[in-house]
């Protein structure tokens, strides 16, 4: 998924950056409430994490829910991006407001990544409206928390790229996903992107999962073939 971080300590931010890249997620960064909203309005997310605590602008000091401004602003344009608050501000008071404002969940620092990534992938699974954790098409079952994917019960290895372009195309299966598309799921703001990278990975899962199970549609990009 394409991840927006927004997360003014440059420690946390650059562990949980680093961290959900190794669990295949693009991440995007920013420090404060004016980059925040930039990124939101030029940007399509997958989903945010919204720390309450940012300045308005770089070099301003914290101000303690600025973060809610940010949230208010994407539910009043009808933006239904699933946003978790990320805070260490645990009185149930801040909870009520965070989850009033629009906010999809709600975890108080300091908490276990094994927590943070199962939520993401929570949150993910209700907004698509899925109960099954398991995404499963024409054979092939894919499940996001143990990273594992099966084709015809047999297991089948993927690098962390491989499995985000296959997730890609499964969570809309028979939908064209576009080059741009799927570099949206591979790579965040300043990372180098290969121009053939896409193609490469497509490549690859083809000679893993057998040549009819991603179709490519000239010139506009790939989908899963239909079941037979």
């Amino acid at each position: 998924m394409r991840l927006l971080l927004a997360e003014d300590d440059r420690m946390i931010g650059d562990s949980l950056r680093q961290a959900l890249r190794l669990e295949g997620h693009a991440v995007d960064w920013v420090y404060d409430v004016a980059a925040a909203h930039t990124a939101l309005t030029a940007e399509r997310f997958d989903l945010v994490l919204l720390d309450l605590g940012l300045p308005d602008l770089p070099g301003q000091p914290t101000r303690p829910t600025a973060g809610l401004a940010v949230l208010r602003a994407l539910r009043s344009r009808s933006d239904a991006t699933p946003v978790i608050v990320l805070t260490a501000r645990d009185a149930t008071a801040d909870r009520v407001a965070g989850l009033d404002a629009g906010a999809d969940d709600y975890l108080v620092k300091p908490f276990e990544l094994d927590e943070l990534t199962a939520r993401i992938r929570a949150v993910a699974r209700r907004h698509a409206g899925r109960a099954d954790p398991a995404l499963a098409h024409a054979g092939l079952r894919l499940d996001p928390a143990t990273r594992q994917v099966t084709q015809d019960g047999r297991p089948v290895l993927l690098s962390a790229r491989e499995f985000a372009v296959l997730q890609a195309l499964m969570q809309r299966p028979g939908a064209v996903l576009s080059r741009a598309q799927l570099e949206d799921r591979l790579y965040g703001w300043g990372d180098a992107v290969e121009s053939n990278a896409v193609s490469v990975y497509v490549h690859q899962l083809r000679k893993k999962l057998g040549a009819g199970v991603i179709d490519s549609m000239r010139g506009v990009g790939y989908f899963l073939a239909p079941a037979p």
